[in-house]
């Protein structure tokens, strides 16, 4: 089994790539994101720890599970909260991924597993996958997009673009680049060649 990490800027195309991985067999494809709500269920050892860490927040729904929106607004208003945040959830997701990586190997039933995570490079995920893929989609491309399907306005899209890492970082930590400007046909080709190649 080949333990894959793809990564790339905010409205590159990444749900696109993993929904042609995921049709092939022998693929599993996780979501970081996926996994961080699962493990910020009520009950869990990360819901504590986040309860614990914004006592003075109403971050809740009325059936005791977070308001994502809330807890938005609160991480995202100041950056110590925001890094305590990040402290309790992305070591636990991390945890997750690791273990369920060796789960795989040892069941030794899939041919490839698949991680996406915004935050692949920061996190150092290079030191737990095999390879590290990038897609790389032209900025005006991704602009677009997300002022279309999310109603962003230019300036939010660019603060975000701002706060993600640049191209050249992406590609010095990535082995293989996707390169996602040619739309969904071209895409595809690209991934069954970097799958063949592995």
């Amino acid at each position: 089994m080949k333990f894959i990490g793809i990564t790339g800027g905010v409205g590159a195309g990444k749900s696109a790539v993993l929904d042609y991985m995921a049709t092939k067999p022998g693929v599993r494809v996780m979501l970081a994101d996926e996994i961080a709500h699962e493990l910020m269920e009520p009950g869990t050892d990360c819901y504590e720890q986040i309860r614990q860490a914004f006592p003075e927040h109403d971050i809740y729904k009325e059936d005791g599970h977070f308001d994502r929106i809330k807890l938005a607004k609160v991480i995202f208003s100041d950056e110590n909260k925001r890094a305590g945040m990040n402290g309790i959830v992305h070591p636990a997701v991390k945890a997750y991924v690791i273990a369920e990586a060796k789960r795989e190997r040892q069941e030794g039933t899939l041919a490839l597993l698949v991680l996406e995570a915004a935050l692949l490079i920061e996190e150092h995920y290079d030191e737990i996958c095999d390879e590290l893929w990038y897609i790389y989609t032209r900025e005006e491309i991704r602009e677009a997009r997300l002022m279309e399907s999310r109603g962003y306005s230019r300036e939010k899209v660019q603060q975000i673009f701002s706060s993600q890492l640049k191209e050249a970082e992406y590609r010095k930590h990535c082995s293989v680049v996707i390169d996602n400007n040619e739309g969904l046909e071209e895409m595809q080709r690209q991934i069954d060649a970097a799958v063949c190649a592995i």
